[in-house]
């Protein structure tokens, strides 16, 4: 791969893969290759298992009153399709994913390869670095969404308290700005941010507006002291 392509993946995954090969291998999808087995199919099915044990090991330990059947549900969520897929995009570097060009034309199918691509990059850190690093990447990544399905779970609404807050404290109105989107229409994600008394607070990406809103609004609660962080141990 192009010196310069290869340290701009880098730098978005956070990374430097010591083989490039396994790098080049997890961009390449079967439409792509010249056989099967040049492309990223095989990285994608140890990807997914490695990506399922970090995440059920994170909620584990993170929610020990949690009974299997709420684990179950959030780990779902987690590594759905969907979400990996938004995952991908925020990475932005779908456009060097080495796609058959009768792929490129649908919209769905793309939204399915690019979570397969991070799957197929989990899988290549993995091999590369060890469980350690893999972990490391995965934690990075999912670790806003892993709160995010906490809050889900208690149903809180950050929302409402963090404009409870702002109105008896600061004396302020809460408004809420999209500052991104990406995605095709049927699989979009949105970043939003809070912003109080012209300050915008650390932003949020989510599945839909909301959701990025909802978790918006506990960095915002966050920042200001009105309740704890919370963590995920790695």
């Amino acid at each position: 791969m192009d010196k310069q392509i290869v340290e701009r993946i880098e730098k978005a995954l956070q990374y430097h893969f010591s083989d490039t090969a396994l790098l080049k291998k997890s961009l390449t999808h079967a439409s792509a290759a010249v056989s099967k087995l040049d492309s990223n199919e095989r990285l994608e099915f140890l990807g997914d298992s490695v990506l399922g044990l970090v995440i059920c090991e994170a909620l584990f330990e993170k929610f020990p009153n949690y009974r299997e059947g709420d684990l179950t549900k959030i780990k779902s969520k987690l590594v759905s399709r969907k979400t990996c897929s938004m995952i991908a995009a925020e990475l932005d570097i779908e456009d060097l994913f080495r796609i058959g060009p009768g792929m490129q034309k649908s919209a769905a199918l793309k939204g399915s390869i690019a979570a397969a691509m991070l799957e197929s990059l989990i899988a290549a850190i993995y091999i590369d670095g060890g469980f350690a690093a893999a972990k490391e990447f995965i934690i990075r990544l999912f670790g806003p969404l892993i709160e995010q399905a906490d809050a889900a779970q208690h149903q809180e609404n950050f929302k409402s308290l963090l404009q409870q807050y702002a109105q008896q404290k600061l004396e302020a109105s809460v408004a809420y700005e999209v500052l991104d989107e990406k995605g095709p229409d049927h699989n979009k994600c949105f970043e939003s941010a809070v912003v109080i008394n012209k300050k915008r607070y650390q932003s949020a990406w989510g599945t839909t507006k909301k959701e990025s809103q909802q978790t918006a609004a506990f960095n915002a609660l966050v920042e200001l002291g009105v309740i704890k962080p919370k963590s995920v141990e790695a």
